[in-house]
């Protein structure tokens, strides 16, 4: 009796303070907070620095061992720490054209078929396509029965984000927004979550049709950045923005092959990926809680499917 009592009692603790943290999240000044993270992770100030690095790592665990600079003086600010790339064997990457790479190291947070317009978010949750596609109904139809996957990155991952497969890049989207945290009680206890936080939408041409990969922000998440444009996120103006580019390897064209980077967060957040219908196949030991590494299987192309050409092969024909 007494242990049935204590276990009861405990869970009603873990619950308060769960209720709490969410609470907070629509409290807290969320902008400001983020704007004060940023401007201190990308200021050099000697052993409070140093310190801050120290801490995070010891908190995180962070296994510096794979990093190129395993030194923690190595790192003038904690935004150069923080986004620090890796050794080139550590993370191998997939090979063969019908598979495709994991984008970056985290948690498979969910994953699935999108039903007509719906993404599961969590228990209970849903959000639409075209709501994540900021309102982009034409784009969104495209992925009505088509798959997503969202991974969560959390503060001891590494924080650069890389393609899954080849793609040539015909659109890139800011949508400005909120700035929740996008952590698994978040994530479970906000609605809509992904679809009103802050996010840059990357639409690619690819083997496998089109393909969007999202790029979203959180609370303290200093900035977004692609390898083509840079930061898009500095200013933060409150208006959405839209960049068209080639759909054609011209100049302007931005074009990047499976395995590469394209772009990286400053302080942790997440990356949706849709796909289109009949495309591809999951890799089946993907579930929510795994641990991804940027290169491992992510999924591999529908068989025999004939309908969509390969982006290569439509470049070179034109």
């Amino acid at each position: 009796m007494t242990a049935f009592l204590l276990t009861g009692l405990y869970e009603f603790e873990v619950n308060v303070l769960d209720k709490i943290k969410i609470r907070l999240q629509y409290m807290l000044p969320k902008q400001g907070l983020t704007r004060l993270a940023g401007w201190f992770a990308d200021k050099n100030a000697g052993f409070v620095t140093q310190w801050a690095i120290k801490l995070f790592a010891k908190a995180y665990k962070v296994d510096m061992s794979e990093a190129q600079k395993s030194e923690f003086t190595a790192y003038a600010t904690f935004n150069d720490f923080f986004i620090r790339p890796l050794k080139e064997e550590a993370r191998p990457l997939v090979t063969g054209k019908h598979r495709l790479a994991q984008p970056a190291d985290g948690a498979v947070s969910q994953l699935g078929s999108i039903q007509d317009d719906q993404i599961f978010q969590a228990k209970g949750h849903h959000y639409t396509v075209e709501a994540l596609l900021a309102g982009n109904y034409q784009l969104a139809d495209k992925f009505r029965g088509g798959e997503f996957i969202t991974t969560y990155l959390s503060p001891s991952d590494y924080h650069r984000v890389h393609m899954p497969c080849d793609g040539l890049l015909t659109e890139m989207i800011y949508v400005p927004g909120d700035l929740f945290s996008v952590n698994p009680l978040t994530a479970a206890n906000v609605p809509n979550l992904f679809a009103r936080n802050e996010r840059l939408i990357c639409v690619f041409k690819t083997d496998v049709g089109l393909m969007v990969q999202i790029l979203v922000g959180a609370t303290i998440v200093g900035s977004i950045e692609t390898v083509w444009g840079g930061c898009v996120n500095q200013q933060r103006e409150g208006v959405i923005k839209r960049w068209t580019y080639p759909d054609q390897l011209t100049e302007g064209a931005v074009f990047l092959k499976k395995g590469e980077e394209m772009g990286l967060f400053k302080l942790g957040s997440t990356v949706i990926n849709l796909f289109e219908p009949n495309a591809i196949r999951f890799n089946a030991s993907l579930i929510p809680g795994y641990a991804t590494r940027m290169g491992e299987l992510l999924a591999e192309t529908v068989a025999n499917d004939t309908s969509v050409d390969t982006a290569a092969e439509q470049i070179e024909t034109q």
